[in-house]
């Protein structure tokens, strides 16, 4: 892109920055905001990676140079006052957010205040390793940070575990697997059904055309299933760690089922 009158009809503030909202290409879901320069914009133009400008550091910060999540943009658009930047993304690693979520819009409001919503899916230290730029270069966010540690620690499959807990005592009106609960066994079971034929369906599909788009519907499909049976566990209140002890059992897996007892 050699001509950069596009770029004079962007609507800069008075820092010379205008938001980018990084939405996915696919889902639709919002996965995180953040600030971009005239050049971080233009980089991302003729790259089509995500480049944003770092406040905080006060320099060009190309998403994923730390974290290895990299953003490959689809699409750029300006909304009509030309001071709102939307990127259509798809995210390297299904890891948007610096906390180890798909996305930074991880909090709910509920009639209890601010619910994490959404499992951390990797241990920022794992991502980051101790020197992380993002939290430890902010002091509110290191505040933050040090003071939601411990709640932020959740493993994936933990945390559906006790959100099944949660929802089966739940307003059916209130989320969609208290009405699960609320509708029965069966009900569940007929979603598990219907799941794993979509799952069938999905792995056909991309037997027969092996394409970034049907992989995605494959790997949601599976998702899919696993949710609803972790659903169904829920509702005889089995632990899915029996099932992880199991897959272990079958494996010779032992160390690995004492280790999986030690987190509990």
């Amino acid at each position: 892109m050699n001509n950069l009158q596009w770029l004079d009809e962007v609507k800069f503030n008075e820092q010379g920055l205008i938001p980018a909202i990084a939405q996915h290409h696919q889902t639709g879901r919002i996965l995180m905001v953040a600030w971009m320069n005239r050049e971080a914009l233009q980089l991302t133009a003729e790259k089509m990676r995500g480049v944003y400008f770092s406040r905080s550091r006060n320099k060009l910060w190309f998403k994923g140079e730390e974290s290895g999540h990299f953003q490959t943009v689809y699409e750029i658009r300006l909304d009509c006052d030309a001071d709102v930047i939307v990127l259509q993304i798809e995210q390297e690693g299904g890891i948007a957010c610096h906390t180890g979520r798909e996305s930074c819009f991880y909090r709910k409001l509920t009639p209890n205040g601010w619910e994490i919503v959404d499992a951390q899916l990797k241990d920022p230290n794992a991502i980051y390793g101790k020197s992380d730029e993002h939290t430890s270069t902010n002091p509110h966010t290191l505040a933050m940070n040090a003071s939601n540690a411990q709640s932020e620690q959740v493993e994936v499959l933990d945390y559906l575990g006790k959100m099944m807990a949660e929802r089966k005592s739940a307003d059916p009106e209130s989320s969609y697997v208290a009405k699960l609960y609320h509708k029965g066994l069966n009900k569940i079971l007929e979603k598990v059904g219907e799941e794993s034929f979509e799952t069938v369906i999905a792995a056909k599909e991309y037997q027969a055309h092996a394409n970034e788009d049907n992989k995605n519907d494959l790997i949601y499909e599976v998702a899919d299933v696993w949710f609803h049976t972790i659903v169904m566990l829920g509702y005889f209140d089995l632990d899915v760690q029996l099932v992880l002890n199991e897959l272990a059992r079958r494996q010779g897996l032992s160390g690995l089922v004492e280790k999986a007892n030690r987190q509990h």
